[in-house]
């Protein structure tokens, strides 16, 4: 077992560790910025100076910053925002949340927003190293409960990289009753497409002292689905495919991840839904690892878990839409009003102008992107 203080470079902030934070977020110049953009007013951007400065403790951080910012994205961009599930959860327990990934910022705030309404303790929460690009981004993500998951570093760092996260996790949720939340695989689904990584199950796996179904029971795995109506960041998810298949090696730069943030919190995102399946239990565990070898056990748990997500996903008028279109039928035109496909297709026309690519092109693989969650449940239908 790690010592805790291996993992010191990853972990969330600790409450002695809240004002030295302060500190160095008040003398950034960058997150000093920051707050001009948020803020605007003199007056207020020292109000929120004296705020900070007087923060001592990651709840207090949490609770005066972080949930009325979150509060204020909501009623700007939010239709309505719910949550469904959590009968099948005990707020005294601690769970892994395994998550379909749309937004970078969004997907986890909007959970925690939602279980703490509800009497749940906040998660922790996994964070790409990619994303820190700036200092103050890091500090802020760190005392909001996100520990870091590193990226782009060389082969052998990886492996040691990948079990001391995995053993960080386990402690977390068996050993410090903190519940988690993490994507089911690396970067949003661009294509809406959610598939759960193998190796992140992998990964997981690296800390498992116990066999198969009793590593994975430990973590208390709670497959989470989380709906937009209006994909956040659909028509950069859709200007990104598009260079990718114009170039193989096309690369993200820091800049478009910041872009997206921005994009993310500021576009409108009609209703959300957030669902939760029943925590998967030894039983369930058991029955995936009766044959094969342990990358055939950890794709079975990944499709699993898929098909939990699939099913718990909330299909909107959008998706039925974007369906009917994309592959040219009326098959679910009594799932939807002519009204509500006007207005999509005019979002669709608004949403691809922003993207400088053939518009044809375009305009299929923002079809695609809404229509993918209806084909994932068909076919997951078909396999019941």
């Amino acid at each position: 077992m790690q010592d805790s203080n291996d993992f010191d470079e990853i972990r969330p902030y600790r409450d002695a560790e809240v004002p030295e934070v302060m500190n160095r977020l008040l003398v950034d110049p960058v997150f000093a910025r920051v707050l001009q953009n948020l803020f605007g007013e003199e007056s207020k951007i020292n109000e929120v100076k004296a705020a900070l400065a007087a923060t001592k403790t990651v709840e207090a951080f949490q609770l005066n910053f972080s949930v009325p910012f979150l509060e204020r994205i909501i009623q700007s961009s939010v239709t309505e925002l719910t949550i469904g599930g959590l009968e099948l959860l005990n707020s005294e327990q601690s769970y892994l949340f395994v998550s379909n990934h749309r937004d970078i910022i969004l997907d986890s705030a909007f959970l925690n927003v939602e279980i703490y309404r509800n009497g749940f303790k906040p998660t922790e929460i996994a964070i790409g190293s990619n994303l820190l690009v700036y200092p103050w981004i890091e500090d802020v993500s760190r005392v909001n409960r996100s520990f870091i998951v590193k990226r782009n570093i060389p082969v052998r760092q990886m492996l040691e990289s990948s079990n001391l996260l995995s053993e960080y996790m386990r402690q977390a949720i068996k050993n410090n009753g903190n519940s988690i939340w993490i994507a089911q695989r690396e970067g949003r689904s661009k294509d809406g497409l959610d598939q759960t990584s193998p190796a992140l199950l992998k990964m997981l796996n690296m800390s498992n002292k116990g066999s198969f179904a009793e590593g994975f029971n430990d973590l208390a795995i709670v497959p989470m689905a989380i709906s937009y109506e209006i994909e956040p960041c659909g028509n950069e998810k859709v200007a990104e495919l598009l260079k990718r298949q114009a170039d193989s090696c096309f690369q993200k730069t820091e800049k478009d991840d910041l872009l997206s943030m921005v994009s993310g919190l500021k576009n409108h995102k009609g209703r959300v839904h957030i669902q939760f399946s029943a925590p998967i239990g030894l039983d369930s565990i058991t029955a995936l690892n009766q044959n094969g070898n342990i990358n055939d056990e950890l794709k079975r748990l990944a499709e699993y878990i898929d098909k939990q997500i699939y099913q718990n996903y909330r299909l909107y008028p959008n998706n039925y839409i974007a369906y009917d279109l994309h592959f040219n039928c009326s098959k679910y035109i009594e799932k939807y009003t002519q009204e509500e496909k006007r207005l999509f297709i005019e979002l669709t026309h608004q949403r691809l102008k922003l993207v400088d690519e053939d518009r044809e092109e375009a305009m299929s693989l923002w079809l695609k992107m809404y229509a993918t969650p209806v084909t994932s449940l068909e076919n997951c239908s078909l396999h019941d």
